[in-house]
């Protein structure tokens, strides 16, 4: 018979899952993407925290290196639709699961705002000439490219053509100016990728989600990757044997062993907005009660950057800066003890040290 698993110990083992442990060998921002299949990263410097959250050593710098420089990481829309930080070594399995959905997306999107198919597949077109020629190019100078070319641009309509550009294969996010992400051609930017094998690359997805996210069930799955059950079922039984079964709640989940065992003494850490652990599932009442969950999610998708103690939800924080300095701004739920205070201290100075000063102004 499955294990059941207690309700007061879930939180603590599913950010044991997550890395909120910050255990020891993750030296690189590839290896943290690799750990826990991508870091939510709608907000660059938001997405960025998520790796401070699971490793003691990594900085700021050392993530922007990984994205723009080495191309270990790559910075695109994948689970649910959304942008993420992933490694580019799991582009050529995991991106192919996900494409067909995103393009389908935006092409219904645009259609929505009035750009049909035909017009779609010219503004494509636009796009792939317009950086074989002269990239990489910013947004802006895409949508000026595009409109010299008679196709009417919109607010809304910009976002959806570049999401369908990455969703087919024509550009990627690639290297940095200053504050903005150019678009450059995805050949030029990331390697060609072997044919793929759609069974194994869903065995390899149930593999990445049960051990950064297990003990979880295939509802909690589906929730995290927006893929039909159909095909997470298949990736489960792909991995069977390699999964031990248990109970949450009376429901079957699933756990990979050697995964979210709790680490000793307590674990406090300032999670950022949207931070992988906060999204990952699809009943979050383990990690905060109703009430504080209403302070966490503003309800229109927006999630709050959350102080959690053992994987539960204590408060939230806000980061900012004071002079040359990061600051953070700790708003617990309700008081807290002497040595959860201290821990949650010694999380803002840790804050500080990731981002590192502002860089000096030119004059």
């Amino acid at each position: 018979m499955a294990r059941a698993i207690a309700a007061e110990r879930l939180a603590a083992v599913r950010s044991a899952a997550q890395l909120l442990h910050r255990p020891r060998g993750l030296s690189h921002p590839a290896d943290v993407a690799k750990a826990i299949c991508g870091l939510q990263a709608q907000d660059m410097r938001h997405g960025r925290l998520a790796f401070r959250a699971r490793s003691a050593t990594l900085r700021a710098s050392d993530v922007e290196r990984a994205r723009t420089e080495e191309r270990s990481l790559l910075h695109t829309w994948a689970m649910r639709n959304t942008l993420h930080l992933i490694a580019t070594d799991d582009v050529p399995w995991l991106m192919p699961l996900l494409e067909p959905r995103l393009e389908a997306f935006a092409r219904a999107r645009l259609a929505q705002l009035g750009l049909e198919r035909p017009d779609q597949d010219r503004a494509i077109g636009v796009i792939a000439k317009a950086l074989e020629q002269d990239g990489p190019l910013s947004r802006t100078e895409l949508h000026q490219r595009l409109e010299a070319r008679g196709v009417p641009m919109t607010p809304l309509r910009r976002g959806h053509l570049v999401g369908l550009s990455v969703a087919t294969g024509v550009a990627c996010k690639g290297p940095a100016l200053g504050a903005r992400t150019l678009l450059v051609r995805t050949p030029d930017w990331l390697p060609e990728r072997p044919k793929h094998d759609r069974d194994a690359a869903l065995g390899e997805l149930a593999r990445r989600y049960i051990g950064a996210f297990g003990p979880a069930g295939e509802r909690d799955f589906a929730k995290w990757s927006g893929l039909p059950l159909r095909d997470l079922r298949a990736g489960l039984a792909t991995i069977g044997a390699e999964l031990r079964e248990v109970r949450i709640g009376g429901e079957a989940a699933w756990a990979l062993g050697g995964r979210g065992r709790r680490p000793r003494g307590r674990v406090v850490r300032l999670l950022p907005a949207w931070d992988t652990y906060l999204m990952g599932y699809r009943d979050r009442s383990f990690m905060a009660t109703p009430s504080y969950w209403r302070r966490i999610s503003d309800g229109g998708g927006g999630i709050a950057p959350t102080i959690v103690l053992d994987g539960t939800a204590v408060g939230l924080w806000r980061p900012g800066r004071r002079d040359e300095q990061i600051v953070a701004k700790a708003s617990p739920f309700a008081r807290l003890d002497p040595e959860t205070r201290e821990a949650v201290e010694a999380e803002v100075a840790d804050v500080g040290r990731f981002v590192g000063p502002r860089p000096p102004r030119k004059k």
